[in-house]
């Protein structure tokens, strides 16, 4: 076991900021600590997975991905791992956290309840190393759905300046349109656990969004895209998909109100 010693990046308390190394001991006895456990595995060399653990110290705004990112400066450079802006907006550091899909920078260690922080890949994806998995799938299938406004004409061939929504026509979609696309979603998904070819709560949760916006002119394309075998009558309707996005996208309910459309319940 590796014993942590610096306090974690992006924590409010900074050595560069503290003056002194005297000052830093002095805070980091302070701290509380947790034990932090990083799966390892490289599918080019390792025959199995296998888990780290690291004595880590955090404060009351200490992360995961700050925990993560201290082991990783200071312990093992090899761990790989995900991330970008580190404000819940890019959807880069998704992984299973203490079981659970989660963003690692939205996911405060304090917040857990718990002496002991396992992180993992997420699951339903193509494991790149460590905690970084492939999002080429879900990217692929997010395009097939064609994630923008279909229309005939435009502002510039019409002559109108905009397209004009009442508050009542954005409230329609509005919430599906703050996916960040993260993958916990789908990593959340039985379905996708058992059909690999499934397009996913997170690309259908997009086409509702799309098909539900009044300026959009392409929803029998969509319709008729996602109307397969692989497609929206997958769904068992777990819910899990709704249970764990970050942004309060609720998947679930827009695969639902898809299936209105294709049974003519709405037009």
């Amino acid at each position: 076991m590796t014993k942590g010693g610096a306090l974690p990046k992006g924590s409010e308390i900074d050595i560069a900021d503290l003056g002194s190394q005297e000052k830093y001991e002095e805070v980091k006895s302070s701290s509380k600590t947790i034990t932090l456990r990083i799966s390892k595995f490289n599918p080019e060399k390792d025959h199995a997975s296998t888990f780290l653990e690291f004595t880590v110290p955090y404060q009351r705004w200490t992360t995961v991905l700050d925990a993560i990112l201290e082991v990783k400066s200071h312990h093992d450079h090899s761990i790989g791992v995900r991330y970008s802006c580190r404000q819940a907006t890019c959807g880069s550091c998704g992984m299973i956290i203490n079981g659970k899909p989660r963003l690692a920078c939205f996911t405060k260690i304090s917040e857990l309840d718990s002496d002991v922080v396992t992180v993992e890949p997420m699951n339903n994806f193509p494991l790149i190393r460590d905690l970084a998995v492939g999002f080429e799938r879900m990217i692929s299938t997010h395009k097939r759905i064609k994630p923008y406004i279909i229309r005939e004409d435009s502002e510039i061939s019409s002559g109108t300046k905009e397209f004009l929504q009442t508050p009542e026509d954005v409230e329609k979609y509005i919430q599906f349109a703050s996916c960040i696309k993260c993958g916990l979603c789908n990593s959340a998904c039985p379905t996708m656990a058992a059909d690999s070819t499934f397009i996913g709560p997170q690309g259908l949760a997009q086409a509702y969004r799309y098909i539900a916006d009044n300026r959009d002119q392409g929803k029998d394309e969509r319709l008729r895209i996602i109307d397969e075998p692989h497609g929206i009558w997958r769904c068992h309707f777990a819910g899990s998909c709704s249970q764990v996005c970050p942004k309060g996208v609720d998947p679930a309910m827009g695969i639902q109100l898809l299936r209105g459309y294709l049974l003519g319940y709405r037009k």
